[in-house]
């Protein structure tokens, strides 16, 4: 692209020259100057970017619930009806009763554990309000599409989850009018910090020469990259299997959610001729497919990237 200068003659009949794109971004220019969007004289640092948000925007974020039931929505959910929603969407991970299926966090018990080595910290045993409940059924569940409860679900099922705690009767409706009205067995032990605030301030003159700073220790050893790497196949399949059983069998044993069963050969006829590359990639990032949602690495983001192909080879294998 190149600009074609215009012949202009000035006041005094001088003549020169000018670029037509010039002429074009000092009009646009002084189109922004009148309209207020340019105004770095009255505001330094603003460039005109952006709005605010509107209450609308907002409210998609804004769904935080305090201890004093501010921020709850208007519904009720009753004992019996988040039995049917649990059964059906989270029992297969809590057990029917709360007691927890595998790896999987039990929702019930506790009670009288805290002292011990292995404390059971639950809703319960462990929790301060009802509300941090109530906030993690409606981000996090069910398992595999969070945050798609109605807010009646959401009632229905923390109803359940408190029924199994012996919190409240079986023919109980928890609604928002009520919700303020359940207390927690352990909620008087949890007491405000009264330390002190102590975090450092910022260091402006005489500061530590950051050359001079040295690592003294770590919580990791030091690994010499010298000897060679030796993959052992054998060791590789058992690690894949292990993980496999404690973390991926709930839904490839399953197919809850649209997984591919681990053993149904026509489950994986089509999935492995997109290739083991594509296989491993898909489960490390994640994928949505015709029938359902895999979660990045299952939904266990601790897992190695290694120990997810690890599983994607133990799984292509026992599926052939």
């Amino acid at each position: 692209m190149y600009n074609c200068p215009d012949l202009i003659i000035d006041s005094h009949g001088r003549t020169g020259s000018v670029s037509l794109f010039n002429l074009t971004a000092a009009f646009v220019m002084l189109l922004l100057l009148a309209s207020g969007v340019v105004n770095a004289a009255d505001r330094p640092g603003y460039y005109g970017l952006g709005a605010a948000a509107s209450p609308e925007e907002i409210s998609g974020w804004d769904i935080d619930i305090r201890p004093d039931g501010k921020g709850l929505p208007e519904g009720q959910g009753s004992v019996e009806d988040g039995e049917f929603l649990y059964e059906a969407q989270y029992a297969k991970c809590h057990g029917s009763f709360g007691e927890g299926v595998g790896r999987f966090p039990v929702l019930a018990g506790g009670e009288g554990t805290l002292t011990d080595s292995r404390p059971s910290k639950i809703t319960d045993s462990y929790g301060a309000h009802t509300s941090t409940l109530w906030d993690s059924i409606r981000r996090t569940m069910p398992f595999t599409a969070p945050e798609s409860l109605t807010s009646d679900e959401v009632y229905a099922v923390t109803a359940y989850v408190l029924y199994l705690n012996d919190l409240i009767e079986d023919d109980f409706v928890l609604s928002r009018d009520n919700f303020t009205s359940i207390e927690l067995s352990n909620n008087l032990n949890f007491i405000p910090d009264q330390r002190p605030d102590v975090a450092n301030g910022r260091c402006m003159q005489d500061c530590t020469d950051p050359a001079s700073i040295r690592i003294v220790s770590s919580v990791m050893p030091v690994v010499q990259d010298t000897v060679p790497l030796v993959i052992d196949n054998r060791a590789a399949e058992a690690a894949g299997e292990k993980i496999y059983g404690q973390y991926c069998s709930l839904c490839h044993k399953s197919g809850m959610g649209g997984a591919p069963v681990v053993g149904e050969v026509s489950d994986w006829q089509g999935r492995a001729a997109a290739g083991m590359v594509t296989l491993k990639k898909r489960a490390i990032d994640g994928y949505t497919g015709r029938y359902g949602f895999m979660p990045p690495k299952g939904g266990f983001t601790h897992l190695t990237d290694q120990e997810i192909e690890a599983v994607v080879e133990y799984m292509m294998d026992s599926s052939q």
